[in-house]
């Protein structure tokens, strides 16, 4: 950390990169009865990807290596502030409490849509780590643990995890405006599917929410983050408890249905 905190030619992109993001802003396209919001984040980081050693060769593969030493640095800031919109916002959250604890049994619904994709589409074992929930850190740890990264499923758990960490967010931010435009669900309910215990992708569509629905801009950032606050506190709990042995059993009889014979991981 300490060589990207002196790495002068890093900071000044950053900035750079920040500052034509913000210039363009907030930029949204009327879709049915809403409307599509593309935030200033979503700009910075396709620059940011032309910037790299496989297109434009701006920074160098050391930069990068070096830039993602500060992520968690820069994430603390962003924390300290969702604390301060958490705060004052307490007392309408706890009234919630219900909602926001039940929302967390849809993380379940990855297992039940990605275990058979990836199997339709090749995978085998690895679809139990690829699958079996978001892959995030506590996610990638959890299966590091259990089988080893060095195995079938820590393959799968890390590739989720590369992808989410390259497109997660230009997803989440987008398809929380979509889900707005069409005023399917209510802003608060969407704002807390947001908190799936990534805080960048928390960020992206807490943003696109906010830009969609100004005038309950607080209480959506305070939702958002108490629903991600929660599953970075329970979701390893819910995967090792609930979704890794569900992973299992639907891997198993889905093995058994295609390949007419038992899994090598009964």
């Amino acid at each position: 950390m300490n060589d990207a905190l002196k790495n002068v030619k890093l900071h000044l992109l950053v900035l750079a990169l920040v500052v034509v993001s913000e210039l363009i802003g907030i930029v949204t396209f009327n879709v049915g009865p809403g409307k599509l919001v593309l935030l200033p984040m979503l700009y910075a980081m396709f620059m940011g990807i032309f910037m790299g050693p496989k297109f434009l060769k701006v920074v160098k593969e050391k930069d990068m290596i070096q830039a993602s030493t500060l992520v968690g640095l820069t994430l603390l800031l962003l924390m300290a502030r969702y604390g301060t919109l958490v705060g004052p916002k307490f007392y309408e959250i706890l009234k919630a409490g219900p909602a926001l604890v039940l929302q967390e049994f849809g993380n379940i619904a990855t297992l039940i849509i990605g275990i058979p994709l990836a199997m339709y589409l090749g995978l085998k074992r690895e679809a139990v780590g690829a699958a079996h929930s978001i892959a995030r850190e506590p996610n990638v740890a959890l299966i590091g643990d259990v089988y080893g990264l060095d195995s079938a499923e820590g393959r799968g758990v890390m590739g989720v995890y590369i992808c989410g960490t390259v497109f997660g967010t230009i997803f989440f931010g987008l398809m929380a405006s979509f889900l707005a435009a069409f005023e399917i669900f209510h802003p608060y309910a969407l704002a807390m599917a947001s908190g799936v215990g990534s805080a960048s992708m928390m960020t992206a569509a807490v943003g696109s929410l906010s830009a969609s629905y100004p005038a309950m801009a607080e209480q959506i950032q305070a939702f958002g983050v108490a629903s991600n606050t929660l599953s970075g506190i329970d979701g390893v709990y819910m995967s090792l408890i609930l979704a890794l042995p569900m992973s299992n059993k639907l891997y198993n009889y889905l093995y058994k249905l295609k390949y007419k014979t038992c899994s090598e991981n009964v």
